[in-house]
């Protein structure tokens, strides 16, 4: 119960197992003073709550069981692998962030985002530093969206992420911000954003946005979420939405 109420925390499946429960009370309510045709009503609903919860609750129960599933498979060669991705995205982040240029990158792990991937342009292109900075460049059409990187390539750009549905996430946070909550809390990517407004460089996890102060930072938390490394130093986080 616990884990499933940090699940619904902050979002619209809390209040609506609120309304639930109120419906509870009223329906003993209804059988403590024999309202019998109200009471009538409630049981007929109670009747169908299992499917009632299956889609008021299908987010929050896709998310579970992702969590379940997911698997540590990241050996050597995934380390090497993500190695070189890691600097290279390092690199482009940071020539983004001195020039104030907006940009999402999506690290694909275990959790597949096919049907996210293929909402976008296909590129399946080896990563550089160079291609990363120009897709996000505004004059480029596929700027407007996210790229997913994922074994070992860029596999999309400008692809459409689903937005946190989080009520209490901060109101400067925009829509690329959003978007990088959303992936997370449905899956176990890793998404790197650079504000165009600020030029601040945020990682965001499992719900949460980690600031990256410098290139060493993001490099060191990189390593940390793609390769399950613990050993990095304190760093800020903005934007948590889990205890």
């Amino acid at each position: 119960m616990y884990r499933f109420l940090l699940i619904v925390q902050g979002t619209r499946a809390y209040q609506m197992l609120f309304g639930i429960v109120a419906l509870a009370m009223l329906w003993w309510v209804s059988q403590f003073y024999e309202l019998y045709s109200l009471s009538w009503i409630l049981q007929n609903f109670f009747d169908y709550l299992f499917i009632i919860l299956i889609v008021l609750f299908q987010d929050q129960i896709r998310s579970a069981l992702v969590s379940i599933s997911s698997t540590k498979i990241i050996g050597r060669n995934g380390r090497s692998k993500f190695d070189q991705q890691i600097e290279e995205v390092v690199a482009a982040c940071s020539a983004l962030s001195r020039e104030r240029t907006g940009a999402l990158i999506v690290f694909e792990k275990n959790h597949g985002l096919l049907n996210y991937s293929s909402s976008g342009t296909r590129l399946d292109s080896r990563i550089h530093s160079d291609i990363i900075y120009s897709i996000f460049q505004t004059n480029s059409p596929l700027h407007d969206g996210a790229i997913i990187i994922y074994n070992g390539v860029i596999q999309a750009a400008g692809c459409f992420l689903p937005l946190s549905k989080n009520v209490e996430i901060d109101r400067h946070f925009g829509t690329r911000h959003r978007a990088a909550l959303g992936i997370t809390e449905i899956s176990d990517a890793v998404v790197v954003t650079v504000s165009e407004e600020t030029g601040r460089i945020n990682i965001c996890y499992n719900g949460v946005f980690h600031y990256m102060e410098n290139e060493d930072l993001l490099r060191k938390y990189l390593r940390k979420f793609l390769l399950e490394i613990d050993r990095v130093g304190p760093v800020e986080s903005v934007g948590r939405i889990t205890p």
